[in-house]
């Protein structure tokens, strides 16, 4: 049994969104607020890395080492959550280093992690190198693990305090490493929650499917591929006019990497739906930096 450690705000907040709603067609539109949990500019990062960071706790560690893409959101959050531990924290992030330093990197460097660049060496290769050399305890990909799923099953029993009527209720979320969609799965059923891909992962289906390790049907888990576009790091017209209607219709931001491809999924009608929905804001805000050419 994990212990957590507590590192953000609970309950996150659950808003009503009526402008966006009637702009979608819904009866009801809600965002649940995990870009408001405090640590470290906000995400739903915290509430896996309360459990991933309970394991390295116990374990006995006094420097985190994990990996990501040059805006990650996972890295920032893990060098902001070593920071509030007291722990040194190391970021292995993909390519090269940037001529210019911006977005979640800026705050990466703000918290105190050295940040090694794996150029055009495997991601898990390099981070098995540093961690070896510091002794350092290693949170998975995204911070997602079978055990960390239980940060966002903690949600779903937020969302279930939040709104007693919540039969029939939707959970729109985006999906990354997977470990947010598989907790509310966990808790609130498959067919209440849809996930949209945003290409982090080649096989999402298995990829969540693997993380609840045998309670559900590959299959009964839905999720929307329409958002990848190009890649992971692209940006599409689709995502931005999402970013902008969001903003414009209740003045909340998206992040073009995550919550983007999930609102231009439900703005887009890509999937079935019920006209009740919860929308998951995921935080990711300071990326939304890391792209000049918005």
């Amino acid at each position: 049994m994990i212990t957590p450690v507590s590192l953000g705000t609970w309950p996150t907040p659950l808003e009503a969104a009526p402008r966006l709603a009637a702009r979608l067609g819904l009866t009801e539109l809600w965002f649940k607020r995990d870009d408001l949990n405090g640590l470290g500019g906000g995400g739903n990062k915290i509430r896996k890395l309360q459990y991933t960071c309970g394991q390295a706790i116990a374990a006995g560690a006094t420097t985190l080492i994990t990996s990501g893409a040059p805006q990650s959101n996972h890295a920032r959050l893990t060098a902001a959550a070593a920071a509030r531990l007291g722990l040194a924290c190391v970021l292995v992030l993909a390519g090269p280093p940037p001529e210019t330093r911006r977005g979640n990197l800026l705050l990466d460097e703000f918290a105190g992690a050295e940040v090694v660049w794996a150029e055009d060496r495997p991601l898990a290769e390099v981070v098995a190198t540093e961690a070896e050399r510091r002794s350092a305890y290693v949170l998975p990909f995204g911070g997602t693990s079978p055990e960390s799923t239980q940060g966002y099953v903690d949600c779903g029993r937020e969302l279930r305090a939040q709104l007693p009527n919540i039969d029939g209720v939707e959970v729109v979320a985006a999906l990354g490493s997977g470990g947010t969609m598989a907790g509310l799965v966990r808790e609130l059923g498959a067919e209440r929650v849809i996930g949209v891909d945003v290409g982090a992962v080649p096989d999402p289906r298995a990829t969540v499917a693997g993380l609840l390790v045998g309670e559900v049907e590959p299959d009964t888990l839905r999720i929307d591929g329409t958002q990848v576009g190009a890649g992971y790091r692209t940006l599409t017209d689709d995502v931005r006019a999402a970013l902008e209607v969001t903003a414009r219709t209740e003045g909340v931001f998206l992040d073009p990497t995550y919550t983007g491809r999930a609102m231009a999924a439900l703005l887009a009608g890509s999937f079935p739906r019920g006209d009740r929905v919860v929308f998951l804001h995921s935080g990711g805000l300071p990326g939304l930096f890391g792209h000049p050419e918005l």
